[in-house]
């Protein structure tokens, strides 16, 4: 791939409209990672969530594994495992297998925070320890020595020799630096860490060491997308994930609500600075502004790799936005041209 174009990612939650089951959030998602393979986007990945009733993606590894198995070409890894949460030796057992069966097309992206609540948090490790953020760098060591059969006293079956590639993900500093002393890619999440986003990659790149998996620095952005044939119908779909972000953030977390649902809420004026504050830091429109604030984020964030993360509360609006997206690229495999 030219240095001057940026390849074209999913990022997907499973979401859960109002009105919905979790099965047909899943099946959603199996849909749209067979659609953006047959566009061309290079790689989907899944992300972990628990106790969230409008998101489907709990359990990365099997979620991943039957995306694998409904695409041939498509990238598919993990947005991420929230390490913390799981002990190494699961996840390389875990992985392992996913690239046993399908080698060559496994990601294994990795966070550092539990990413729920303490309670949660515990009954997924059945125990408090492990799960301080501080604790990551010592599990990354295990999990990745586990690959390598370099744990004394462990053997990782299949994950021995079916290493895939690790990515560090992050919303801030940590991550970033050490991604960087580590060599590994790094995936930093704009979508909601926007004003993060260009002191980590800085942080990220400055920290570098080369290292087998990497001779320079590779970091992929992920942003939140939503493209219409109109801004205003765009605005009017994106409203109902604003919604469902301020219920979260509120602790009312609920399944996504239908644009009708937002678009009729009652907002309080704190409550309507906060939508709008959200919306602005997304990329929404229809092409021509898609087009221009996209082509603004890849030359700030001189990102190797673009990830885009859409959520409506019809499946048929989130297909159309990654079509309408892949129009904008026009390019296969999909790529984003970087300005000169």
């Amino acid at each position: 791939m030219s240095a001057s174009l940026v390849p074209l990612s999913v990022l997907d939650l499973a979401p859960v409209p109002t009105g919905a089951s979790s099965a047909e959030a899943l099946a959603s998602s199996i849909a749209l990672a067979q659609t953006v393979e047959a566009l061309g986007y290079t790689r989907f990945w899944v992300a972990e969530h628990h106790g969230m009733p409008g998101v489907a993606s709990s359990a990365p590894a099997v979620l991943i594994g039957a995306i694998a198995a409904a695409t041939e070409r498509l990238r598919v890894g993990s947005g991420g495992v929230m390490l913390p949460n799981h002990a190494p030796l699961v996840v390389a057992e875990q992985f392992g297998m996913l690239e046993a069966l399908h080698p060559g097309r496994i990601d294994l992206g990795l966070g550092r925070a539990p990413g729920t609540d303490p309670a949660t948090a515990a009954a997924l490790r059945r125990t408090v320890e492990g799960l301080s953020a501080e604790e990551f760098p010592q599990q990354l060591a295990m999990l990745r020595g586990l690959f390598r059969g370099q744990v004394r006293g462990l053997t990782a079956v299949p994950a021995e020799g079916n290493e895939p590639p690790v990515w560090l993900l992050g919303s801030s500093g940590y991550s970033a630096q050490l991604a960087g002393l580590l060599g590994l890619p790094f995936a930093f999440a704009h979508h909601f860490s926007g004003r993060n986003t260009l002191p980590a990659l800085a942080l990220y790149r400055s920290s570098f060491r080369p290292s087998e998996v990497l001779d320079a620095p590779y970091a992929m952005v992920c942003a939140s997308v939503l493209v219409a044939e109109t801004t205003e119908h765009a605005r009017y779909l994106a409203g109902a994930g604003a919604l469902s972000f301020l219920r979260l953030r509120s602790g009312r977390p609920g399944t996504l609500p239908s644009p009708e649902e937002a678009a009729a809420y009652a907002y309080t004026p704190q409550e309507q600075a906060f939508v709008e504050d959200r919306l602005d830091a997304q990329v929404i429109g229809d092409p021509a502004t898609v087009r221009r604030q996209l082509d603004e984020l890849v030359g700030a964030t001189e990102a190797d790799e673009l990830m885009v993360t859409t959520s409506t509360h019809d499946p048929a609006d989130r297909l159309r936005s990654f079509a309408l997206l892949a129009e904008l690229a026009g390019t296969n495999p999909l790529a984003w041209p970087r300005a000169a």
